[in-house]
């Protein structure tokens, strides 16, 4: 007899083999208990997820001879030609290879007539989305009011592409990519069964490589057989996947940690040498990346955790952010790169070049910069003007006036003020209500708002704060000028400096 994949021996012939869609079963199980069916059913998902498995065991719980139930028997004649793909009444089509019109026609045409072995006439498209816009025309009628002996059930990995209309029509389940865990455990109950001598270590590698798709761990699962031999083994595994050694990866990042660029591209070299897919290192690289920023926010007890310790040390939780988004926007750009090995080394080199600008000193010049709240038991008279402003509750055209006006006195009753010409023409009566009302206020007495047009005589809080702010751009131009990482990478690009805005 000839061998059979481990895909198609291990496909599941019941619900409750089926692996990670817990959500669908149950509610397809209740569906068939209390006879409570619909004529048409969508399963959306990533490829391998069972979409195709889950239309087959429910059209064998449909047309199995105890009855409709969510647990057939697997041994009736109806049972036993669903799994061995004889079952006349279960019509499987592969829409991808039948888009025409005409063959969404003649596939209709037998819809009318009486199944002709089982109680129901199933209909299972796979890749229903592939169909053209004239078939879904066609379809759309009979999926809407099929005869009562007829059960629709669609399959797609882009649902998306399905007219509305189509899918206003179904019952939709989304299945959900298979966790990492259920994967392993699945492949270890296949080992085992198999009489396959195995390290877990090794299944739990395929099962991550499968991203969430069980057909495909199991075809991995295969390929590791034939390529390991006796035993699976991590190391025969990772040879066969082309993972790389995190070992690797802790030096790379060892080596960047201490900012060490000919040590960062001799690492890159010896991952050259071991034939790894940079694709899966960049990948690698940021599950770590992701570990380090784990334990440096929330440590762990974790011995899984334990080795990282000391490589998280090394950086700050500000760099692990800026590595982990230069790592991520990497791998999206990846493809774009003349080789993957030089994609793979600009990521590195951009996190060496890049770091955060540590907070831009500011020399305490003003009170108003420091905005201390002012107690009531001060004596707000004596504080100065910039001081005031910045406490009023006041902003747009009323904080204008204030900020370039000049107090001239204040007494028990009366606070004058004095404006320019060119910023009178701002002042209303409303404005100065609004102004008059927020002085009162602070002063916690009434007061009467005296404002004469003239040249103020004293620095305004305006003018103090445009001091202020061009002292800030000019310490933090000077700080980015002098930066010896910002110097290379002008070097490196021949870069240019265009402009630096502080606020």
């Amino acid at each position: 007899m000839s061998y059979q994949v481990l895909a198609r021996k291990w496909r599941p012939t019941a619900f409750d083999q089926i692996v990670g869609q817990d959500h669908i079963i149950r509610m397809l199980s209740n569906a068939l208990s209390n006879d409570r069916l619909h004529h048409a059913y969508l399963f959306t998902g990533t490829r391998g997820v069972g979409k195709t498995t889950l239309g087959r065991i429910l059209a064998k719980c449909l047309n199995c001879e105890t009855g409709t139930t969510a647990t057939p028997c697997n041994t009736c004649k109806a049972c036993t030609a669903v799994d061995e793909g004889r079952f006349l009444d279960l019509i499987e089509v592969d829409a991808a290879s039948r888009t025409k019109v005409e063959d969404t026609r003649e596939l209709l045409e037998n819809v009318q007539y009486q199944p002709a072995q089982g109680r129901y006439k199933v209909y299972l498209i796979d890749e229903v989305h592939m169909l053209s816009g004239h078939s879904f025309n066609a379809l759309l009628k009979t999926l809407e009011e099929p005869p009562p002996h007829v059960k629709f059930l669609l399959a797609t990995t882009d649902p998306k592409k399905l007219p509305i209309t189509v899918l206003s029509r179904c019952l939709k389940f989304n299945l959900k990519r298979v966790m990492p865990q259920p994967i392993t455990d699945y492949l270890i109950k296949i080992c085992e069964a198999e009489k396959l001598q195995f390290e877990p270590e090794a299944l739990t590698l395929i099962a991550n490589a499968a991203d969430g798709s069980m057909r495909d761990a199991l075809s991995l699962l295969d390929q590791a057989i034939n390529f390991c031999g006796e035993k699976i083994t991590i190391d025969t595994t990772k040879d066969m996947l082309g993972t790389i050694s995190y070992d690797s990866l802790y030096n790379l990042l060892a080596a960047l940690a201490k900012k060490d660029g000919a040590q960062i591209l001799s690492e890159i070299a010896k991952l050259a040498d071991m034939s790894i897919d940079f694709n899966k290192a960049l990948e690698s690289l940021l599950s770590i990346l992701h570990k380090l920023t784990v334990i440096k926010l929330i440590p762990k007890d974790s011995a899984d955790y334990a080795n990282l310790q000391t490589l998280a040390d090394k950086f700050s939780e500000m760099d692990l952010q800026l590595y982990y988004q230069t790592a991520l926007i990497g791998r999206r750009d990846l493809p774009l790169t003349p080789n993957l090995q030089q994609g793979f080394e600009m990521v590195l080199l951009r996190m060496l070049a890049f770091k955060p600008l540590s907070t831009t000193p500011e020399k305490t010049t003003s009170k108003i910069q420091q905005k201390k709240p002012v107690k009531e038991s001060l004596d707000k008279s004596s504080l100065e003007w910039s001081e005031v402003v910045s406490s009023l509750d006041l902003s747009g055209m009323a904080k204008a006036i204030v900020a370039n006006s000049e107090l001239v006195s204040i007494n028990e009753n009366t606070i004058k003020l004095a404006i320019s010409k060119s910023h009178s023409a701002m002042l209303n009566p409303k404005l100065k209500d609004r102004i008059n009302e927020s002085l009162a206020k602070f002063y916690n007495k009434a007061l009467k708002l005296d404002i004469n047009i003239a040249e103020p005589q004293k620095e305004t809080p305006f003018k103090r704060q445009e001091k202020i702010n061009i002292e800030k751009q000019k310490t933090a131009t000077d700080t980015i000028n002098n930066d010896s990482e910002v110097q290379k990478i002008i070097g490196m690009f021949d870069a240019k400096i265009s402009s630096v805005t502080t606020t």
